[in-house]
């Protein structure tokens, strides 16, 4: 009698709560497929304005999760269960997580804030916090870095984002800012003519800008050129290096003297 009695109940529970949860079930199916076309669109749409690529699988994925998050509430409420609780509940605990990764959300907020602002993108060489390297990932969290030694440099967005950014190669062209001395005994427009011809057959050099060629400094024991050619940013240390083997191997060619560190010391002879 007990057994009948129960499954008497069960069957009156099926058939009156059949209907609702098929709702509920179609519900979460046809608003599964409706979150998906909409993210589809979105991602499509932001391709298609140009949106960062580091950016545009953040922001589907955060709209993605916050219209499931909707779709669950509002599933949830059809069956009698109190939202406005479980969302206080939800609150607090996001309080509470909060407060105990404020440093991670702080990360967080600032990888956001880099993504959106752009002071940089992957591909980049850029001066951050004192470590020069190029952009190889923008995280939610860390921004990585590799430097010319190969290096990866791992920096958290929260202190990228506290100091000065230097982006050298942001612009798309750079100029190559560099130093050389010779003695005051050797002739300087020769010297300049030789800084030129190296940096004439450099070719990475921009050849549609002139390469600024001065005395910069008459030091205590060198003249000092200030030497400064054009380049594409991707081939800044390519230009730095070519210059310096260069300009050195030209100088000894046509003996012209690279002044170093040195001192002479003279002896008096008494009779």
């Amino acid at each position: 009698m007990e057994v009948q009695d129960y499954v008497q109940r069960f069957t009156e529970m099926a058939i009156e709560y059949a209907p609702s949860v098929l709702v509920a079930i179609l519900t979460l199916i046809i608003g599964f497929w409706i979150i998906g076309w909409i993210t589809g669109v979105l991602r499509k749409t932001l391709i298609k304005r140009g949106v960062d690529e580091s950016i545009t699988p953040f922001l589907v994925s955060l709209v993605n999760v916050g219209l499931k998050v909707l779709l669950l509430l509002s599933v949830a409420s059809k069956f009698g269960v109190e939202t406005t609780s479980f969302v206080a509940i939800l609150g607090a605990m996001a309080f509470a997580v909060g407060m105990a990764l404020q440093g991670s959300l702080g990360n967080f907020a600032s990888g956001v804030m880099i993504l959106l602002f752009k002071p940089y993108k992957v591909g980049d060489l850029v001066d951050v916090q004192g470590h020069v390297g190029v952009v190889q990932e923008i995280q939610i969290f860390n921004t990585i870095l590799m430097t010319p030694d190969n290096k990866k440099v791992i920096l958290p967005n929260a202190v990228v984002t506290s100091g000065a950014i230097t982006n050298i190669s942001g612009q798309g062209e750079i100029r190559v800012d560099m130093t050389f001395g010779i003695g005051y005994s050797d002739d300087i427009d020769k010297a300049k003519a030789i800084i030129q011809q190296v940096a004439d057959s450099c070719p990475q050099v921009n050849k549609d800008k002139p390469v600024d060629i001065f005395v910069s400094e008459l030091a205590d024991s060198s003249v000092n050129f200030a030497v400064r050619p054009w380049a594409d940013s991707a081939h800044y240390w390519d230009v730095f290096f070519y210059m310096h083997e260069n300009i050195k191997k030209e100088f000894d060619k046509q003996s012209v003297s690279i002044p170093f560190p040195q001192m002479d010391v003279y002896t008096h002879k008494s009779n």
